[in-house]
């Protein structure tokens, strides 16, 4: 892990100062951020700008287009510029800085000029003008060395990073959909390789890998730094996507400097814009922002859901409206190599919901279905709560893969990594923790062995399933002719639908029963009712005796069950439970076996829009996964012995305080 880079930070935070008054602080971004890259292009392409500049006009000279790849070549590097001017000399004429900076600018290669364009920074160019801040801050920038040999891009990726981490927490934006931690993506990166390390040696190997919310990607770097690592000879074609300009910008100058072609960091929205529809990749990584409404998009993606179905990207479900991750989770997937094609595996960041939001008919269960039962779940890797920038709940670490080795099929890993970190002598944000390597180390050879033990559990495909079914009880009614219930017709409109004479002779005769008698038999009621009306002339629709039923009428565990005209137990709505029964058990051997002794004359109810859409079967089909349950230790209770020795102690305790207030 890099450990320097937070001098340079400072020093350009120092700067984002300068702003202050002329700028809000949420704006500070839009002048340092382009300026950091400007500032790194300016030290990476200064070793070779006499020759290129001088290159360039021999081209001009002889009629050459396409100088592109001449220049390139003498830059030694994808990036070039043929302006005169570097950040040291543009400082030398402050009269005409903000026009040569401008020029200075417009002379990078066109794929570089392209991506800066994302900054809008001629704005600001002269804005810092006529404030009178741009030779101000230009030749602070000038003052920090930025070049390769100082800054490596690994510490590169880092100070961009952090920017982005500070100005997120100044504009109250969200740093998650910025910035993941390095360390959880070294972590997330040896889950993704682990199983491909005899493939991943092999000499001139090429592998692509996509992260589809890349933000100023950091995952995309970490992942190419990882298999350089192991295979110097490795080519990792690195592929992005990103909807915020800012941070877009920032991933597509840091991916040109690496040498990766910049058509392949696409900006957008992955959703509503796939900027990689159809293609495929052998390995993901994303850390998409969770919690996040999807509302913008909704109408979209539920086109393409109800359109495409599983030929489009979300035919499993949509997740609620108020957190898109899941969409996320399965726009991945569907950019999955066939197995016939070598298969691809992906690693996601989630937070506690997608294990278990949403009963059996909603869009996460089935999305979980989806995943589970085609058998792509490898594991999931719980982390410690405090690990992130902007969030102190724990998150999951999930690994999935169309191409299981056999020892896995049919089955998930659960690691429990919660209690692996080591305290951070000053938080950043709400990050208080961070992973060691040996933590990395140690989760990594977890997930290597497939082993059960105190850590890792290893858990059957139907073991997160079950099968809702729901139990009903027979309805019990008692019944009273009081005033209070009579006078609670008012609020019956089948009964208020009658004529008003109507009503009132209807309420008389109820008044005429004996109000202390309470029936515990609805037929033997109703048959009495309907006597006393038909003895006052008066012939009702059965919608009236309903209406009396619910109001003279309540629920009694003691009164006899309310049958319909087949003799049937009516059922008592407010009484209705669900059930979840394992996976492979029989609902009716559950029954039996869970409820029939408990609950008297219930029975399951069959009707057909209980048994499952996929299957057919009773029952609807869910799946959750309750990571607690599996890593859950009981904890007996303190013997009473020692609560006493507790509480005599807290009374001394009290007793001595007593006394020393009465001295």
């Amino acid at each position: 892990m890099v450990d320097n880079f937070g001098e340079k930070v400072d020093f350009i935070w120092s700067v984002a100062d300068l702003l202050r008054g002329d700028y809000k602080q949420s704006e500070y971004q839009r002048v340092i951020l382009p300026l950091t890259v400007l500032r790194r292009l300016d030290c990476v392409t200064a070793p070779t700008k006499d020759a290129v500049i001088q290159k360039a006009e021999e081209l001009n000279e002889q009629g050459v287009e396409n100088v592109d790849p001449v220049l390139q070549n003498i830059s030694a590097s994808p990036v070039y510029n043929t302006s005169e001017y570097t950040f040291e000399t543009l400082t030398n004429d402050p009269e005409h800085l903000s026009e040569n900076l401008q020029h200075y600018i417009q002379q990078y290669d066109p794929d570089t000029r392209e991506i800066l364009e994302k900054f809008e920074f001629d704005h600001q160019i002269e804005r810092l003008d006529e404030a009178d801040l741009l030779y101000r801050v230009v030749t602070s920038f000038a003052e920090i060395d930025l070049h390769p040999d100082t800054v490596p891009n690994e510490e590169m990726g880092y100070i961009y990073e952090e920017l982005v981490r500070k100005f997120s927490e100044l504009s109250n934006e969200t740093a998650g959909e910025h910035f993941t931690p390095r360390e959880v993506i070294e972590l997330m990166v040896n889950l993704l390789f682990t199983e491909d390390d005899d493939v991943l040696t092999q000499p001139g190997i090429i592998r692509t890998l996509y992260d589809p919310a890349c933000g100023t990607g950091g995952m995309l770097s970490v992942a190419e730094e990882h298999l350089n690592d192991l295979n110097e000879d490795a080519d990792l074609r690195l592929f992005g996507q990103e909807l915020n300009p800012e941070s877009y910008a920032v991933c597509n100058s840091d991916m040109l400097l690496r040498g990766h072609d910049p058509d392949n960091i696409v900006y957008g929205n992955s959703f509503t814009g796939d900027g990689f529809s159809g293609d495929t990749f052998d390995y993901m990584l994303s850390n998409p922002p969770f919690g996040v409404s999807w509302k913008k998009v909704k109408e979209q993606i539920e086109r393409e859901h109800e359109e495409q179905g599983f030929d489009g990207r979300f035919g499993a479900g949509t997740p609620r409206i108020s957190d898109g991750s899941m969409l996320f989770l399965q726009h991945m997937v569907s950019k999955m190599k066939p197995v016939s094609e070598g298969g691809s595996r992906l690693g996601i960041v989630f937070n506690g919901s997608p294990l278990f939001n949403g009963g059996p008919n909603s869009g996460e269960s089935a999305i979980r279905r989806w995943i589970i039962e085609n058998d792509w779940l490898e594991a999931i890797v719980g982390l410690p709560e405090n690990l992130f920038y902007n969030t102190g709940i724990r998150t999951y670490i999930w690994v999935l893969t169309n191409r299981k080795p056999e020892e896995r099929e049919g089955k998930v890993q659960l690691i429990d990594a919660r209690d692996l970190y080591e305290e951070m002598d000053e938080s950043l944000g709400d990050k208080r923790h961070y992973l060691t390597g040996d933590h990395i180390d140690e989760i990594a050879s977890l997930f290597g062995d497939l082993e059960a033990n105190g850590r890792s559990k290893i858990v059957d495909n139907e073991d997160f399933g079950y099968r809702r079914i729901v139990i009903d009880q027979p309805l019990r009614l008692s019944f009273q002719a009081t005033q209070e219930r009579i006078d609670s017709l008012d609020d019956e409109r089948a009964f208020t639908n009658r004529d008003e004479e109507i009503q009132a002779q209807v309420k008389e005769t109820l008044s005429s029963m004996d109000s202390e008698k309470v029936w515990m038999d609805r037929d033997g009621f109703i048959d009495e009712v309907e006597l006393q009306l038909n003895m006052a002339g008066l012939d009702l629709r059965n919608s009236v005796y309903n209406a009396i039923e619910r109001a003279l009428g309540e629920q009694n565990p003691d009164a006899e069950i309310c049958r319909k005209s087949n003799g049937d137990p009516e059922h008592d709505t407010d009484r209705r439970e669900k059930e979840r029964v394992p996976l492979g058990t029989d609902p009716y051997e559950y029954f039996e076996r869970e409820v029939a002794p408990y609950l008297e004359n219930a029975w399951i109810n069959e009707s057909s829009k209980y048994h499952d859409d996929q299957d057919g079967e009773l029952g609807t089909v869910g799946y959750e996964i309750n990571f607690n349950r599996y890593f859950y230790e009981y904890e007996p209770p303190r013997s009473l012995d020692e609560i006493d020795a507790d509480i005599r102690e807290l009374e001394g305790e009290i007793s001595e305080m007593l006394g020393e207030i009465s001295r």
